[in-house]
């Protein structure tokens, strides 16, 4: 079998959808015993088009008093396990990056409708 480049990886890598990376980082958990919390994946846009100003990032900056339904909601909209919604719910930080403004504004509608705290960057 060929040895791929890092390029030919990365290029590979931003392909694929937010679901077949999970998958990728979870497969690369079970062979090499790496944490997928410690892996920071980023995908760059697919075309320049879809990295205008009009793109938003939401940004959880705080679960509050209903953190279950938040925690849902962060399990649903990006794919992550318990440990790792709970994570992001307890500490805050991105949940989407780089989306339409619309998908953004109706994430964050769903989520300030549980309880919590949201920001579109």
């Amino acid at each position: 079998m060929a040895k791929i480049t890092k390029d030919e990886f990365i290029s590979a890598l931003k392909e694929m959808t937010i679901l077949e990376v999970k998958e990728l980082v979870d497969a690369m958990k079970e062979e090499f015993g790496v944490d997928p919390s410690a892996v920071a994946v980023a995908v760059a846009p697919a075309s320049q088009e879809e990295a205008g100003s009009a793109n938003k990032t939401v940004v959880l900056k705080s679960a509050g008093g209903n953190k279950i339904a938040v925690i849902k909601i962060i399990k649903e909209i990006t794919g992550l396990g318990l440990v790792e919604a709970k994570g992001i719910a307890d500490n805050g930080g991105n949940l989407k990056e780089n989306i339409p403004a619309d998908e953004a504004e109706a994430l964050k509608a769903q989520l300030e409708e549980a309880g919590a705290e949201v920001e579109l960057v």
